[in-house]
């Protein structure tokens, strides 16, 4: 890693990255990663779900840098933080469980069944949605298949798919960012409801 590279700015090593210079998204990496890490795992108290979550944030933001999203306000790290956090939330709401009634005059029990039941409509629909994402992931070409069944499937982080696929990260980014760009399409093309 080039020493010059290191003394960049946050927006200077984006411009980089987004002209190519594949070594300054390495640096904006290596900058950050203890600091978002570290807030992940305080919050989740688990490695394996910390990894997953630090692993998705950066995808999220080399994807939303590449698609040309990214508003340059000299916060990048804030903005990182901003997405482990919703990417924690999200998660937090996955594993939610069934909201106890509470003993008092105002609580409404009525309302807290139509919550179980928004909840059951919402597994149908996820039932549905990942019959339908495994249909289109059948269309993929091999490399984008490949990536997806790996990532959301078998669990691994980017790092580990680079490795096994023979890739560098960089590439198994962009084959995943081109995998959901043309379930999409396919899902479009084919009317069927998925939620990415």
């Amino acid at each position: 890693m080039d020493v010059t590279t290191c003394t960049l700015t946050d927006n200077e090593l984006i411009l980089g990255y987004k002209e190519g210079d594949y070594s300054c998204f390495e640096v904006l990496l290596t900058r950050y990663q203890s600091k978002i890490y570290g807030y992940i795992f305080s919050v989740v108290k688990d490695k394996d779900i910390a990894d997953d979550i630090f692993q998705d944030t950066f995808y999220k933001v080399i994807y939303t840098i590449n698609s040309g999203f990214y508003k340059d306000e000299n916060k990048f790290v804030h903005w990182v933080m901003r997405i482990a956090h919703n990417l924690i939330v999200d998660y937090f709401r996955r594993v939610g469980k069934m909201p106890i009634v509470p003993n008092r005059p105002d609580c409404d029990v009525v309302d807290t069944l139509k919550l179980h039941d928004e909840n059951i409509e919402r597994q149908i629909m996820r039932k549905q949605t990942n019959s339908n994402i495994r249909k289109l992931i059948k269309m993929l070409p091999p490399e984008q298949r490949r990536v997806v069944i790996l990532r959301h499937y078998g669990r691994f982080d980017f790092k580990e798919i680079a490795e096994k696929t023979g890739v560098s990260i960089n590439t198994a980014l962009g084959r995943m960012r081109y995998a959901i760009i043309n379930l999409r399409r396919l899902a479009k093309e084919h009317n069927m409801y998925v939620e990415f």
